[in-house]
């Protein structure tokens, strides 16, 4: 719920509490960091309600470049932690328009923030964003940096508890079949059927290069 008298939402937070109240101010800041996604539950009745509320945005490719746009308008007014989130969402949204070369781009403004911040603060650097947003291993993947992917998923699993993360095995698996590691490449496959049993993009790919989980 909300309340606008108090400018709070309540929200649940399995991790802190039920009806956490949470200032607007708070939420849009921390909703920047999942680049202002959103979802739009409605009863197919409304349907027609929905669409004159969203306007435009019904239009996908629009909604991604209104996105792309409120990333670069955020990057010059925003500095350190948020800035990094302003650069990686414009990342994000070229991504999704397919301008791998763009959001690689971005994306490398973005990791140039997060090395200097591994420095000046540490304690607030994002290193798990890509436990939740595989960005960058599409836009790398798909500008032939390959090593780029390979160095990124290192990272991500080598600084976890366990290496619980299957994206980042599948997608070094095809950095590593790109540079011609095919056995490396069925490894990784495996591991992230470890991790998500069944997984149709890890079988895909396994078939494909005609192995077996």
């Amino acid at each position: 719920g909300y309340d606008d008298s108090k400018e709070q939402f309540t929200v649940q937070d399995s991790y802190i509490m039920p009806d956490l109240p949470i200032a607007y101010e708070d939420l849009e800041r921390y909703w920047r960091h999942f680049n202002y996604t959103y979802l739009v539950i409605y009863p197919p009745a409304r349907e027609e309600e929905v669409l004159q509320l969203l306007g435009p945005h019904v239009d996908e490719t629009y909604n991604m470049e209104y996105a792309a746009q409120k990333a670069s308008d955020e990057i010059f007014r925003l500095s350190g932690r948020e800035q990094f989130f302003a650069w990686f969402n414009r990342g994000t949204s070229l991504m999704r328009l397919q301008d791998y070369g763009g959001a690689a781009a971005a994306y490398d403004q973005a990791f140039q923030i997060d090395a200097q911040l591994a420095i000046t603060d540490p304690e607030h650097r994002p290193w798990r964003i890509l436990w939740y947003q595989t960005g960058p291993y599409w836009a790398y993947y798909y500008t032939g940096r390959y090593y780029d992917v390979l160095s990124l998923a290192n990272f991500t699993l080598e600084n976890m508890s366990e290496p619980a993360v299957e994206e980042s095995f599948y997608w070094r698996a095809l950095a590593k079949e790109a540079l011609g590691d095919v056995s490396g490449a069925i490894e990784d496959l495996r591991k992230a059927l470890k991790w998500h049993p069944d997984w149709i993009p890890a079988l895909q790919q396994l078939d494909r290069l005609g192995a077996t989980p």
